[in-house]
């Protein structure tokens, strides 16, 4: 079980993802947002550059996917540390949420879950 620090949960280390990392930073508009009659766009902004992060396994033994599922908290939102998308030497934390949980199957003759993943949203 290989864990990198670069991501972590409340401070425990995610296990690397052997299938990828993606990672978006996007702005949020208000629902009053939108082009009016005449075409025109019209953008209420509630937050700039809100972090959005994809992990993606493709096989994980039945001891990794229960440290996995322990790292995250029974709470809605918890502690997220990941690397400076300007400073990639330097961590950064925010209070995120999880989201997208997926999880194919359980290959039983190899004893591995198949493509587990999830999105970690910042709040």
């Amino acid at each position: 079980m290989q864990t990198t620090d670069r991501f972590t949960v409340n401070g425990k280390p995610l296990l690397l993802p052997d299938a990828g990392v993606t990672c978006s930073f996007e702005d949020l508009d208000s629902y009053a947002a939108g082009r009016d009659q005449s075409g025109v766009m019209h953008r209420d902004v509630v937050r700039y550059k809100v972090g959005s992060w994809t992990f993606s396994y493709g096989f994980l033994t039945e001891a990794e996917k229960k440290y996995m599922e322990g790292l995250f908290p029974k709470t809605a939102t918890f502690t997220f540390g990941y690397p400076d998308p300007v400073d990639a030497g330097k961590n950064r934390t925010c209070t995120a949420y999880r989201s997208k949980y997926s999880l194919s199957w359980y290959d039983a003759a190899r004893g591995v879950w198949k493509n587990y993943g999830f999105s970690i949203i910042e709040c």
